[in-house]
């Protein structure tokens, strides 16, 4: 019984690690479709450089010109901030400069798991 218990733990587990590495993989690739024209991971573009913007405030990178509504949210950058910021910018804070919307939930989710992912890694060559 004891080993039936731990044989299920250890599946649920290697399935959810893999679910993750899975949905981090996808939101590369999404990120890599739907943000990177206006985004790079680590230089500043028409938007901020995203590395690192999980757990980041608002308007914190200091080489980049945001608006004034964004520098002045103080908004802490986590799974449901990003979440309702990727559905609709202007209505998280208005006059903001990003008129993208991502309409699509499971891009969206995908999206930030790479990104939250990506937010202990500094290294241009990926973690």
């Amino acid at each position: 019984m004891k080993r039936s218990l731990i044989l299920t733990a250890f599946i649920a587990a290697t399935l959810s690690l893999h679910s993750k590495a899975e949905e981090t993989s996808l939101g590369q690739k999404v990120f890599e479709r739907r943000c990177s024209g206006c985004h790079s991971l680590d230089r500043d573009k028409e938007g901020p450089r995203l590395r690192g913007v999980y757990g980041r405030r608002s308007g914190a990178t200091p080489t980049f010109l945001y608006s004034e509504g964004l520098r002045k949210a103080q908004i802490s950058w986590d799974e449901a901030s990003l979440d309702r910021w990727l559905t609709d910018p202007e209505k998280l804070v208005p006059d903001t400069d990003m008129g993208f919307r991502l309409t699509n939930p499971d891009e969206r989710k995908q999206i930030i798991a790479y990104l939250k992912q990506l937010s202990n890694c500094r290294s241009t060559a990926g973690c």
